[in-house]
């Protein structure tokens, strides 16, 4: 009798362990998480022509649209989280969000700590000042308050290249509030990406008197969207992107926020 107990409860515990298995199989899939909240959490961050609110107050732009295209083609509800850019690899790894999808650069660091898509498009970061001082600040940045979005590319250049060696850095939370602190005077220079630049600053815009300061040209950098390390969700998200890509989709997208020249998926 000891004997047939012993081995209905090695059964059991053989079935646990099975089933155990299969659950945490379950849960080590993150496209399987996501697909079963039918919801893709997008962490993003307010700036033109990226992500930002049009004149009736909806959130729109090119990371907008794309996001929305696909998550089309997986079956997927985008929700689009605006979120502090400098934890947003913290909110990543809570699963506050899905991925990060703002024109996020493509690091070493950041593909080593995360699950980097296939890249979408070509940046570099650009010095933007007044129109007044683009050639003073051309020449020298010597003592000028220098300004750039916390944890973004802008921030890393800031912090290490020569260029910005005598300039006096502070961080601000957003690549708009940079923009804004120029234009008011408050900071001399903004380090900002070149996308953000494009129909953001010059005639017809808010910021009708900021220029890009055109001597100093930066290495040239490629955007990606960032998932969880290790992340079954970014081949599929990989292969919505050359699907939209392939049928036109992406391109007509970009057009539209004068981006197409900087695509690099087509």
């Amino acid at each position: 009798m000891k004997k047939i107990l012993a081995l209905i409860l090695t059964l059991v515990m053989a079935v646990t362990l099975v089933a155990c298995g299969d659950n945490a199989a379950k849960t080590d899939s993150d496209a399987a998480y996501i697909t079963d909240k039918g919801t893709l959490t997008i962490g993003m961050t307010l700036f033109a022509p990226m992500d930002y609110m049009d004149d009736n107050g909806e959130l729109t732009g090119f990371e907008v649209e794309f996001g929305k295209a696909v998550c089309e083609k997986l079956g997927l509800t985008p929700d689009f989280i605006e979120i502090n850019w400098d934890a947003k690899e913290t909110e990543l790894a809570a699963k506050n969000i899905d991925c990060i999808w703002n024109g996020m650069t493509i690091t070493e660091e950041r593909a080593a700590n995360m699950s980097i898509s296939i890249p979408y498009m070509t940046n570099k970061q650009v010095v933007v000042t007044k129109a007044e001082n683009a050639e003073k600040y051309a020449a020298s940045l010597k003592d000028a308050v220098v300004v750039a979005e916390a944890g973004s590319a802008g921030e890393e250049l800031a912090k290490a290249n020569p260029f910005f060696a005598d300039a006096n850095y502070t961080p601000v939370d957003s690549m708009a509030k940079a923009l804004m602190d120029v234009a008011a005077g408050t900071s001399d220079v903004a380090i900002v990406d070149y996308v953000a630049s494009i129909g953001s600053i010059g005639e017809g815009t808010d910021f009708e008197n900021l220029v890009v300061v055109e001597t100093e040209e930066f290495s040239p950098e490629e955007y990606g969207i960032a998932f969880r390390k290790g992340s079954d969700m970014t081949a599929k998200v990989n292969a919505a992107i050359q699907e939209l890509a392939a049928d036109g989709t992406l391109a007509e997208i970009a057009a539209k926020y004068k981006l197409d020249e900087v695509l690099s998926v087509k």
